[in-house]
């Protein structure tokens, strides 16, 4: 994997057939996030989301860190002008409905190892599975800096674990470790140190194979239950399965089925 070639970083991204593999590229700074990274990882969730190629994305960091957070100095600035760093058009890394950004809806792996702070949980809790390394270290330190986590922390990890357990880590600015955040419900899988991409990436693939507008539908069923409610999911039930049995995905589904083989699926 390529390590930094300047001070700024960047944000790689490759294709892995239906995949895109997305990674995080400053490990000389612990992968520190600066306003350029940000708008950067914004572009590559954007190719992941409009490229009908794309099925299902991948986050992961080079180097031995997930990432420090944010770079505050080069921060410091937007915060107090109340801008972002992110250009009108691209897809929020946070998925918050932010005004002027898209919200992601394909699938997201997110492989988190060693440093995991503050916009490293945010990115992670914004994604739909995440796969730790055992060597994770997490916190949510903006308490510590005079700031207030505003990439979804405080939303999400109440959702996730309660109002109690989430202010526990909020209020401290404490580090955790992966048992914890696997107790918490932050995270899916915690794998030996090392090893955390691979799974990821299996899981990914495995994702993948399924067909495209199912995926796309059910992760779009749950994240409508959690914001709105599931009275609001189902209501949406009989229209969306309407549309899906009409696919040619579905007609090759029952004929995977009939014919006792694996379904070759093409998102239409």
């Amino acid at each position: 994997m390529n390590t930094d070639s300047d001070h700024a970083g960047r944000i790689d991204h490759e294709v892995q057939n239906h995949v895109l593999l997305i990674t995080i590229n400053r490990p000389a700074k612990r992968n520190g996030f600066t306003p350029a990274m940000l708008a950067q990882l914004a572009q590559a969730y954007s190719r992941l989301e409009d490229d009908p190629q794309l099925r299902v994305g991948v986050l992961c960091a080079a180097g031995e860190h997930f990432t420090a957070g944010l770079e505050l100095p080069t921060f410091a600035g937007l915060m107090q002008r109340g801008e972002q760093a992110i250009a009108d058009g691209e897809v929020d890394p946070l998925d918050l409905s932010t005004p002027g950004l898209r919200r992601r809806s394909k699938p997201l792996v997110v492989a988190v190892k060693g440093i995991t702070y503050t916009l490293g949980i945010e990115l992670m809790l914004a994604a739909d599975i995440v796969v730790a390394a055992d060597n994770c270290r997490f916190s949510q330190l903006e308490v510590k800096r005079g700031i207030m986590a505003t990439g979804g922390a405080t939303l999400r990890m109440a959702e996730r674990a309660g109002a109690g357990n989430a202010l526990l880590h909020l209020l401290t600015g404490d580090e955790f470790d992966a048992a914890e955040a696997l107790r918490l419900h932050f995270v899916q899988q915690v794998v030996a140190a090392g090893t955390e991409l691979a799974q990821a990436l299996r899981i990914a693939h495995s994702i993948a194979a399924q067909a495209p507008l199912a995926v796309v539908a059910t992760r779009q069923s749950v994240v409508q239950g959690i914001e709105q409610g599931p009275l609001s999911a189902r209501a949406e039930f009989e229209n969306i399965q309407k549309k899906l049995a009409n696919s040619a995905d579905a007609a090759e589904g029952v004929r995977s089925f009939i014919e006792k083989r694996a379904a070759v699926f093409n998102g239409c």
